[in-house]
């Protein structure tokens, strides 16, 4: 059976329009061969296919409509996908998957400060990158209802709303990617506990095996930079050399 289409036309790039029903998943590659293989994976796990080609035009598709996943490759003809994923975070938490030929450690690191929940090298495994996305899939489809009132801090520094699954500090709420809210929530879970960074992988990354101690020193780079935006004066995350973190229990 030959599967047709509908065409919509975004940016200069031809899109195919997903089925209303199943995980919309964008994907962001100007390789045409790279794309397909793309597209057959994920439609073959049945999730439906946005494809573009741009940074620009990934940028407009993230805008026009709700996805629940983004495929991003660094490599891209009008903007690096570093730049894409930047301004993706100003307005979405949508989680996103780097697709990256780079072999620097630097650049795995600097997508995850930048707000990128996983990554996978060229050339990938197809069965490697669906697994992957489901496992995020997985992770995200955990929200439930948000209720009419909210936890306001009641003076803590932290407070942990699992039901709207945002973390607040001094009553404010923060702007946390995926793997940065899960890390936090770990610290918060028991406040005190030091926690060595494959144990931190373990609780916190949909597949610690792919990441790296790095991995975990970006992110809490990037937490506490969010914390200090919102309460300058203090440094709930504690570095223990050698050990790894702790959240400072006299402060919660």
């Amino acid at each position: 059976m030959i599967r047709r289409f509908a065409k919509l036309e975004l940016a200069g790039n031809v899109l195919s329009m997903p089925n209303e029903d199943s995980p919309k998943i964008l994907v962001v590659e100007d390789e045409a061969s790279i794309a397909d293989t793309l597209q057959y994976a994920l439609e073959s796990e049945r999730f439906s296919v946005v494809r573009v080609t741009t940074g620009s035009a990934a940028l407009a598709a993230i805008v026009a409509q709700e996805f629940d996943m983004v495929i991003l490759d660094i490599g891209l003809p009008d903007m690096s996908g570093f730049d894409v994923c930047r301004r993706m975070r100003e307005s979405s938490r949508v989680p996103i998957l780097f697709l990256t030929a780079r072999e620097s450690e630097v650049d795995v690191v600097l997508g995850l400060e930048l707000g990128a929940d996983d990554y996978v090298r060229k050339p990938f495994s197809p069965r490697e990158l669906t697994a992957r996305v489901r496992a995020h899939l997985r992770r995200n489809s955990g929200a439930v209802a948000v209720p009419e009132e909210a936890p306001t801090g009641g003076g803590r520094l932290l407070d942990h709303d699992k039901v709207r699954q945002r973390i607040l500090c001094r009553g404010i709420a923060l702007e946390l990617t995926r793997n940065e809210y899960q890390l936090l929530a770990v610290f918060i879970a028991a406040p005190g506990r030091v926690f060595s960074r494959d144990q931190l992988l373990d609780a916190a990354w949909t597949d610690p095996l792919a990441a790296m101690d790095r991995t975990v020193d970006a992110h809490v780079k990037t937490v506490r930079a969010k914390l200090r935006s919102v309460a300058p004066d203090v440094d709930p995350i504690i570095t223990h050399r050698g050990l790894g973190y702790s959240l400072n229990e006299e402060l919660i």
